[in-house]
Order: C-alpha cells, then sequence, then structure tokens
C-alpha cells in the first residue's frame, strides 16, 4: 500500500513537469515552423523582386530615351510587363496569405497610362519592391548560411590557414578557442534574429504589394463576385451530384445485396433442423452475398476519397489508373510537391473520367497523361489519338469535369477536332 500511494502521489508531479516541457517543445517548434515560412517567403520575394529591379532599370532607360523617341516605342513593351510582373506577385502573395484581388486590366498604351490610377499604384510599389523588397529577400537568403557558418565555427577553426577571417561579417581572427567561441556566439545572434525578426521582415516585404496592387475601393468587382457566385453554385451542384451517386451506388448496390444476405440466412436458420444440407447451402450463398456487398462498399469508398492518394501519392494514383485503362496509356508526372488533399482527388476524379470517355467513345489507340506542378499550380492534360469531335452537350462526362475545377477556381480547356486529336487540358491551384 505505500509504494502504491507514494506512485499516485509522484503521478501528477510527473505529469505537472512534463507539462511545462511539452509547452516549451511546441513553442520552439512553432517557431521554427514560423521562420521557415517567413524564409521561404522571403526568398519568394527576392525572385520577383530583381525583376522588380530589372524593370527599374528598363524604367530609366526608356525615360532617358523618350527624349529622342525611342523611348516612347518602348513604353507599351515596358507596361505589359509591369503589369504582368504585378499579376505574378499577386499570385505569390495570394500563395501565402490572403488572396490579393486585381483590379481592371490596366491600360498598355502610354497616353492612358499617364493618368491610369492602377498603372500609378504598380509603379509606386515597383520602386519599393525593387529596394526594400531586394534587400529583405538578400537578407533572408543569407541569414540561415551565416548562422550556420559562424555557430559551427568552432568545429572547423582549427583547420583554417593562419589569419584567416573568423566571422562570417569578414572582420575578426580566432587564435584562440575563446575567440572561435565568441564567432559561435554570433551564430547564435543570427539565430535569434531568423527566429524573431524574419516573420517582421515578410510583412514588411509583402505589405507594399497587398495595399498597393490590390483593388481600390473604387474598383468594379461586379465581374468578380459574379464569377464567385457561379464558382460556388457549381460547386454544391457537383456536390449534390456525387452525394445522389453516391446514395444510389448504395441502393442499388450494397444495399440489396445485404439484404438477400439476411433472407438468406433467416431461411437457413429455418431449414437447419429439418435440411441440414439445404441450410449450409443458403450460407454458402449468403457469404457470397456479403462479400460481393463488401466488395461494392469498397468501391463506394474509393469513389469517395480514393486511398491510392495518400499512400501512393498523385503519380501512384494515376499510374494505376492507366493501368487499369482499356487503351493503352503513357503517364508523365513532375509534381514535386504535394498538393492540397481535395485539388489531388479532384485532379484523380478528372483523370479517371477523361480516360473512361476515351475507352468508351473515342476509338483511341493510345492515350498519354501529363501532370506538371509550378509556381502553385497543377497543370493536367489528357490526349488520345482518337477521332475526336467530343462535345460537353453529348452526355461525355465533360460537364461534371468543368464543375469538379470550377468548384477549386480552376479552368478547363478542351482540344477536339473532327478526327483527333482530343486534348483535354485542366489548370488547378495546388491549395496547401
Amino acid at each position: 500500500m505505500t509504494a502504491s500511494t507514494s506512485e499516485s502521489g509522484g503521478g501528477p508531479a510527473g505529469a505537472g513537469a512534463a507539462a511545462p516541457r511539452e509547452s516549451v517543445r511546441h513553442l520552439a517548434l512553432r517557431a521554427l515552423s514560423t521562420a521557415g515560412q517567413s524564409l521561404a517567403q522571403l526568398a519568394s520575394g527576392l525572385n520577383t523582386a530583381v525583376f522588380a529591379g530589372l524593370l527599374v532599370l528598363w524604367l530609366a532607360v526608356t525615360a532617358v530615351t523618350s527624349v529622342v523617341g525611342v523611348g516612347l516605342l518602348m513604353a507599351p513593351t515596358f507596361l505589359r510587363a509591369l503589369h504582368a510582373l504585378a499579376d505574378r506577385e499577386r499570385e505569390r502573395l495570394a500563395r501565402r496569405g490572403p488572396e490579393v484581388v486585381a483590379p481592371e486590366p490596366p491600360p498598355t498604351r502610354l497616353r492612358l497610362a499617364l493618368t491610369d490610377a492602377t498603372t500609378h499604384r504598380e509603379l509606386r510599389w515597383l520602386v519599393r519592391h525593387s529596394t526594400l523588397g531586394l534587400l529583405l529577400g538578400l537578407l533572408g537568403v543569407l541569414l540561415p548560411p551565416l548562422a550556420v557558418r559562424d555557430t559551427a565555427f568552432p568545429l572547423y577553426w582549427s583547420f583554417l590557414p593562419a589569419n584567416t577571417t573568423a566571422t562570417s561579417l569578414g572582420v575578426g581572427n580566432a587564435h584562440t578557442w575563446a575567440d572561435a567561441l565568441a564567432v559561435a556566439l554570433l551564430g547564435v545572434g543570427w539565430i535569434a534574429i531568423v527566429l524573431g525578426l524574419t516573420p517582421g521582415m515578410a510583412r514588411l516585404q509583402s505589405d507594399p504589394g497587398r495595399r498597393l496592387l490590390a483593388a481600390g475601393p473604387d474598383a468594379d468587382l461586379s465581374l468578380r463576385v459574379a464569377e464567385l457566385t457561379a464558382t460556388r453554385a457549381a460547386a454544391l451542384d457537383a456536390h449534390a451530384t456525387e452525394l445522389r451517386r453516391i446514395e444510389r451506388s448504395l441502393h442499388d448496390g450494397a444495399q440489396n445485396r445485404l439484404v438477400s444476405v439476411a433472407v438468406l440466412i433467416g431461411a437457413s436458420r429455418r431449414m437447419v433442423a429439418r435440411d441440414p444440407a439445404g441450410a449450409d447451402e443458403l450460407l454458402e450463398r449468403a457469404q457470397s452475398a456479403a462479400e460481393q456487398a463488401l466488395a461494392e462498399l469498397r468501391t463506394v469508398a474509393r469513389g469517395i476519397l480514393p486511398p491510392v492518394l495518400a499512400d501512393r501519392g498523385l503519380a501512384g494514383a494515376l499510374s494505376g489508373l492507366a493501368a487499369d485503362c482499356a487503351v493503352p496509356c503513357r503517364i508523365d508526372v513532375d509534381v514535386p510537391a504535394r498538393c492540397a488533399a481535395s485539388v489531388e482527388a479532384t485532379a484523380y476524379f478528372v483523370v479517371a473520367e477523361a480516360l473512361t470517355n476515351i475507352a468508351k467513345h473515342s476509338g483511341a489507340r493510345q492515350a498519354v497523361v501529363r501532370a506538371r506542378g509550378s509556381a502553385g499550380r497543377l497543370l493536367l492534360s489528357v490526349e488520345d489519338d482518337g477521332r475526336g469531335g467530343a462535345d460537353e452537350d453529348c452526355g461525355s462526362g465533360l460537364t461534371g469535369i468543368r464543375r469538379r475545377v470550377a468548384a477549386h477556381d480552376g479552368g478547363l480547356t478542351l482540344t477536339s477536332p473532327p478526327g483527333g486529336p482530343t486534348v483535354l487540358t485542366v489548370d488547378l491551384p495546388c491549395g496547401t
């Protein structure tokens, strides 16, 4: 009893001691995760900041050569490049935070651009991003190697040649272990800066884009509202269609099988006393019906969210679809990072429906499925060498595909001239 009492009394104390340790660990992991995301955001901002710096140089050349008329000819091209870079920055910011709603397309003619408010805001963003944004992006790229270099300095300083600069700042020499440890303390300081300041640096880098590249309060957002309304309606319609498909599959398949199982088991119970052989035959039939019902339930479950996506990823899932296709199919997948589960499921169903259509309607001899992931987008294409002439209004399943894609604010393009080839292209946001 004494040992039991002592152990029960020590339990809460141990739990109380473990709780702060768990809390500290949680805070440390969260700080590392936030710093990592901030560094990635700064690095991606450096990419657009470099192009912004090049555009600033281009703007200066255009302004200088306008005196002799050459710059006036270059101005429309510069404006198109400016608007394209601004759109790219909006996409970058949307991948790492709230969407930056774009205004109406600004003009590319010089006379109209001189009085256009959107162009003025984009020019102000260009100057800020090419200076402050570039500096912050460089810091985000350089700080991690500086921290590693200085923190690990005591491990390799004795192997360096004499009078080698000790710190990453380019000053000082290490002649003793005390000097080496001082450099390591500088590395700890870099780590503290990375953990403590990079989230604020990332916000400071993205703030001009969020303020200057978003549509102004006077912008007409009715088209965007109408587009989102239609997209939501398509998503709800696709959801309702999917629920009806699942209900029909369960009602017509698994439910009927299970009813048959119940009837057969009941009949076998009544026969077991007078006709054991007949009861055994009925039980065999019931077992077969139960196995068929289980198989149909598995099929319905795979239709809701294929487990192969979680087990093997999008590449493995598409390879499985190609292997099961009646038409010889080649797969070419280059998606470095995983997309959101709903996006991968949509991509899977798009390819599955497209390959089903090819097998049923195209008369094709071969098909090719390609998937590419880049810049936060997932690009799919399904091509066949069949007879062509695919039409959304002919019940080929293309309408359902379009609704699934629209639910993710994606795009679908179909090219299917008579005689082929047919190419279905889908563009989806990767999500997070």
